[in-house]
């Protein structure tokens, strides 16, 4: 028989689980609430923009400095892994800066755990915004990601991509292998999957959890549960919700660069051709009956001319 575990036993163990959950729910913080990628006000030139080091517009130092790991702006003088010890007073501003990460831009406290585990840890390793292709140290504004597909995004680029990213790089919503509806979704390939062509031979699928792209091996989502769109080509008459063969008229048509248009205006476009046509030919009667005159003219000259000659 095992031994009957005890309530202090119980408590140990439940409380080793819950400290494994506090670490693991550290590293699992949405990208917009991590300490590096904070919003800050310049104290010169008063610009919102990211956590950093310098004011990305003026270059201002920050006046208060906060901490890209822990979030923290104030040493305690009771924290016992501090780099630079300061017994008896509390550290604030410069004096509680030990680093700049070359990530994120971000100062870093001067706190020996902060020192040697941000630059292995730092969410903005690789946030290169997958639109404009800028990274940290190409604009100033904050980092995202996208919520379909994970990538990284820029703060100008983040409402314009998430409206438009669950579309489709296809005509259809069939399988990319086989000819049948594709079930399964990859937001970030584009593409869909049918039930067979999703899983691949050889691999170990643990059941609840989403099936892995068997392309870029990230989280497939049912098609049914997403608003998706495929992409579409209109040339021309496509344009245009006219039935040429039928008796539909040009009313409320849609025109290849988005203008609409009715059948008010086809005939103000077609009176202004009438209008300029009758004016052209005005025109050229006019020029005809000139040259006409003047053509007499030197006629009439001439023919003074010989007689003057003949007396």
């Amino acid at each position: 028989m095992p031994k009957k575990k005890t309530g202090a036993r119980k408590k140990a163990e439940k409380q080793r689980v819950r400290q494994k959950e506090i670490r693991s729910a550290h590293m699992d913080r949405p990208i917009a609430e991590r300490s590096c990628n904070f919003l800050m006000e310049c104290d010169q030139c008063k610009t919102a923009q990211k956590n950093r080091a310098f004011c990305y517009l003026c270059g201002a130092v920050q006046r208060v400095p906060i901490c890209a790991q822990c979030g923290k702006s104030k040493c305690l003088m009771k924290s016992g892994d501090c780099v630079i010890k300061h017994p008896g007073t509390h550290t604030t501003g410069m004096a509680m800066v030990g680093a700049i990460c070359d990530f994120c831009e971000a100062w870093i406290c001067h706190s020996r755990k902060c020192l040697q585990t941000h630059a292995c840890e730092c969410p903005l390793q690789d946030a290169v915004c997958i639109e404009c292709k800028r990274g940290v140290w190409d604009h100033g504004g904050r980092i995202f990601k996208c919520s379909f597909c994970l990538n990284h995004l820029c703060e100008d680029d983040q409402f314009e991509h998430q409206a438009s990213c669950q579309t489709l790089e296809a005509e259809t919503y069939k399988c990319v292998s086989c000819n049948r509806n594709g079930q399964y979704s990859c937001l970030r390939c584009k593409i869909c999957f049918c039930d067979d062509h999703v899983k691949r031979k050889g691999f170990k699928y643990v059941r609840g959890q989403s099936i892995p792209c068997p392309k870029c091996n990230h989280e497939t989502i049912e098609t049914r549960d997403l608003s998706m769109s495929i992409r579409k080509y209109k040339f021309g008459r496509q344009n245009d919700d006219i039935d040429y063969n039928g008796g539909e008229s040009y009313e409320q048509g849609t025109g290849a660069y988005g203008y609409n248009y009715n059948i008010e205006d086809f005939e103000d476009d077609e009176e202004e051709s009438e209008d300029d046509s009758e004016e052209e030919d005005e025109q050229s009667d006019e020029k005809n009956h000139k040259e006409d005159e003047v053509s007499e003219e030197a006629s009439k000259i001439l023919g003074e001319k010989l007689k003057i000659n003949d007396k």
